[in-house]
C-alpha cells in the first residue's frame, strides 16, 4: 500500500494524548525485478472506485511514476483536472524508472552521449516488460473502460513518442511533454516515415528547449498527416523544460479524456493546440 500519516486538527479542548493518527492510504504498490532492477509500479485508484462497482474508467500510466519522481504531481494534475471537468476521472498507474537513460531511450551514435549517458538503448527492453507485463496486470485486476494513455516528459517524452510510432496499439492514447527529440541527432524524426496518420490521437508539446530538441519537434510534426488526430502545443515563449511537465499535463489530459465540459474557457482552462487539436484526424 501506498500511506502517508493523516494530519489530525486539534480542537483546543481535546486531549493530544487522547488522539491517534491514522493511516492515509492512497493506492496501492507492487514490487517487480525487471531490466536487473527492483522497481514499483503504483496505482491510485478514483476516490468512488470501490463504491461504484458496476463503473469503469480509463487508465493513465504516467513514467518517472515513482512515489519519488512525478507519481504525487500525476495525481494531484488528474484529480485537480477532475474537479474542474477539464479531463476524465482515471485510475492512475505510475511506473517507477531507476536508470533513465537506459530505461527510456535507444542507442545513440553520438559520442558526447553516449559518454554522458553510457548505459542508454534499453527503451526496447523497457516496453517490452510493460506490453508483456504491466499492461496485463493492471488490466485483468482493475474496472477499466478499453482507454489507456501514456504520458511522459523529457527523455520519458522521448519513449512516448517512440512507443507511438513503433509499436501504436499498445495504448489508445499518448502525451509527449517535451520529448528529448534531439537524442541521437534527431534520428527518431528523421527516421519517421511521412504523411503519419492512423495511429492512436498525440499530443505534443515544446517548452523553451531551442537547438536540436526544436528541431527534432519541428520534423516530425512536418510528417504529421491531415488525418492523424494530434495536438501540438507550442509553449516556448512562455514554459521552460523545468515547468513543462507541471504546466502541460492537465492540458495533455484534457486532449486524451476530453469531457465535452463546456465552461472550461471562461474559467481559462483553454486546450492550446498550435497545430493539430481535438477535430483534427475526425472523420
Amino acid at each position: 500500500m501506498i500511506t502517508i500519516l493523516a494530519s489530525v486538527v486539534l480542537a483546543s479542548s481535546a486531549p493530544v494524548a487522547a488522539i491517534e493518527p491514522e493511516p492515509l492510504v492512497i493506492g496501492e504498490s507492487y514490487s517487480f525485478d525487471a531490466l536487473d532492477a527492483e522497481r514499483s509500479v503504483n496505482v491510485i485508484l478514483p476516490p468512488d472506485y470501490e463504491a461504484e462497482p458496476e463503473k469503469s474508467w480509463p487508465i493513465i500510466v504516467q513514467l518517472d511514476g515513482g512515489t519519488g519522481q512525478d507519481l504525487f504531481l500525476g495525481n494531484g494534475v488528474e484529480k485537480w483536472n477532475g474537479l474542474w471537468g477539464r479531463s476524465r476521472p482515471a485510475i492512475l498507474v505510475g511506473i517507477q524508472t531507476v536508470d533513465r537513460q537506459r530505461e527510456l531511450l535507444p542507442t545513440t551514435r553520438i559520442p558526447e552521449e553516449r559518454e554522458a549517458y553510457p548505459t542508454a538503448g534499453e527503451s526496447a527492453q523497457f516496453r517490452s516488460w510493460l506490453g508483456d507485463t504491466v499492461l496485463p496486470l493492471v488490466k485483468s485486476r482493475y474496472r477499466h473502460d478499453g482507454t489507456v494513455v501514456l504520458v511522459g516528459e523529457s527523455a520519458a517524452g522521448h519513449f512516448v513518442v517512440e512507443t507511438w510510432l513503433e509499436e501504436p496499439s499498445l495504448f489508445t492514447g499518448y502525451a509527449a511533454i517535451s520529448p528529448s527529440l534531439q537524442w541521437d541527432g534527431q534520428a527518431m524524426a528523421l527516421a519517421a516515415e511521412s504523411a503519419i496518420d492512423g495511429r492512436p490521437p498525440l499530443y505534443l508539446s515544446l517548452a523553451d528547449e531551442g537547438g536540436e530538441t526544436e528541431q527534432g519537434m519541428f520534423r516530425l510534426l512536418s510528417k504529421l498527416d491531415a488525418d492523424q488526430s494530434f495536438c501540438f502545443s507550442d509553449r516556448r515563449n512562455d514554459l521552460h523544460h523545468s515547468t513543462s511537465l507541471h504546466g502541460l499535463m492537465p492540458e495533455a489530459l484534457q486532449f486524451l479524456l476530453p469531457t465535452g465540459a463546456d465552461w472550461l474557457e471562461d474559467y481559462g482552462l483553454t486546450l492550446r493546440c498550435e497545430q493539430g487539436g481535438p477535430e483534427s484526424g475526425a472523420e
